[in-house]
This record gives C-alpha cells, structure tokens and sequence, in this order.
C-alpha cells in the first residue's frame, strides 16, 4: 500500500489544522524547515570530515 496519496496527506493536514490551529501552521512549519537544513547541513560537514581524513592518513592520526 501506498502511504503517501494524495487523500492521506490531505487528511493529515486537515487534522494538523484542527490540532495546532492556522495560526500555529506557519511557525512549526518554519521550525521544521530550520531543523532539516541544519541537519542536512551537519551530515555534509561530516561527509567532508570524513573525506578529509580519509584522502590524508598522517592527518587522521592527529
């Protein structure tokens, strides 16, 4: 079964409506969004750590 149709996220917004109120909506949405671009932003940093260390072994050992 599909999770994601249409008819479902349309029924979770609606309950997302009735629980946080349209006045609520926009600020947890920003919320959301701040928290995904930091994170996508950590695993980057880490990736190029990583990179890093895995490119130049004397400075892994540091």
């Amino acid at each position: 079964m599909d999770l994601l149709t249409p008819t479902h996220l349309i029924i979770v917004l609606v309950i997302a409506l009735l629980l946080f109120g349209p006045k609520r909506l926009p600020e947890i949405g920003k919320g959301v969004g701040k928290t995904i671009q930091e994170f996508r932003r950590s695993v980057k940093d880490i990736d190029l750590t990583q990179g890093d260390a895995s490119s130049d072994p004397a400075k892994a050992k540091e």
